[in-house]
């Protein structure tokens, strides 16, 4: 999966993905081929966090 640059269309995607498709953000990144560290630090310069619970980034 190509995901978008903008920390915000990123967010979007990714947490549609999350919501609709996966129960986690390992099963997402594993199965879409996207590295999490990759997605997890990008968000965070947005000050997005992942969390498990919600599996959501908030």
């Amino acid at each position: 999966m190509n995901l978008p640059q903008d920390p915000m269309m990123m967010l979007s995607v990714v947490n549609t993905n999350l919501r609709d498709r996966y129960a986690t953000l390992d099963e997402f990144c594993r199965t879409e081929d996207v590295d999490k560290e990759y997605v997890t630090r990008a968000l965070s310069r947005i000050e997005y966090e992942y969390d498990k619970d919600a599996n959501q980034f908030r």
